[in-house]
């Protein structure tokens, strides 16, 4: 049996690409927040490890994945966006710069040891125009998303340059995923 701790219809997306059918989604019911010089990689894995162990606590007896996935420029941490004045915020911030997309992953399977890893991805934006940043929090695709786009939907025509994992940028690195659940055992075609 295998839990999707994460309410990410993104992560089942992704997860059906792989062949994989989660038997329940369970999101994991943790605080979030920032800790005090916490860095993007250990933020993105903490989390992870978080939702992974308070979920399988519950359910022992099942394979659980969770993950979390972080923006970051430099040493900061972008948010989830939920508002326009916040989306702008950071579309400027993103606009023409390098950015780093980080997911932590992280699977509990009975009787065996937690594992986890960060995969992480470098995004390179282009230059946006004031139009472009109207237009695409017009859009409304970016509500709930870490950085404020989804490279998934509209938000890919704003990215120059991918070096890494696509579906890690997307929320859940599936090569690595899929290793993973190999690793521990979890049965894929």
């Amino acid at each position: 049996m295998l839990i999707l701790a994460s309410a990410s219809p993104r992560r089942l997306d992704l997860l059906a690409r792989i062949g994989v059918t989660p038997n329940e989604v369970l999101p994991a019911d943790i605080d979030e927040s920032v800790r005090k010089a916490e860095l993007p990689r250990e933020h993105a894995l903490r989390l992870a490890i978080e939702k992974a162990q308070a979920v399988a606590v519950q359910r022992p007896d099942a394979f659980v994945l969770a993950a979390d996935t972080v923006v970051a420029v430099g040493r900061r941490i972008l948010p989830k966006v939920e508002d326009e004045a916040t989306l702008r915020a950071c579309m400027k911030l993103l606009s023409g710069r390098r950015h780093r997309v980080m997911t932590g992953v992280a699977l509990a399977a009975p009787g065996q040891p937690l594992r986890s890893r960060v995969v992480e991805t470098t995004i390179a934006m282009k230059r946006l125009s004031d139009e472009e940043i109207d237009y695409y929090a017009a859009h409304g695709e970016w509500r709930g998303k870490a950085g404020g786009y989804a490279l998934q939907g509209y938000g890919e025509v704003y990215v120059r340059h991918i070096g890494g994992s696509y579906s890690n940028v997307v929320g859940l690195p599936l090569g690595e995923t899929r290793t993973m659940l190999k690793a521990a055992g979890y049965d894929l075609a």
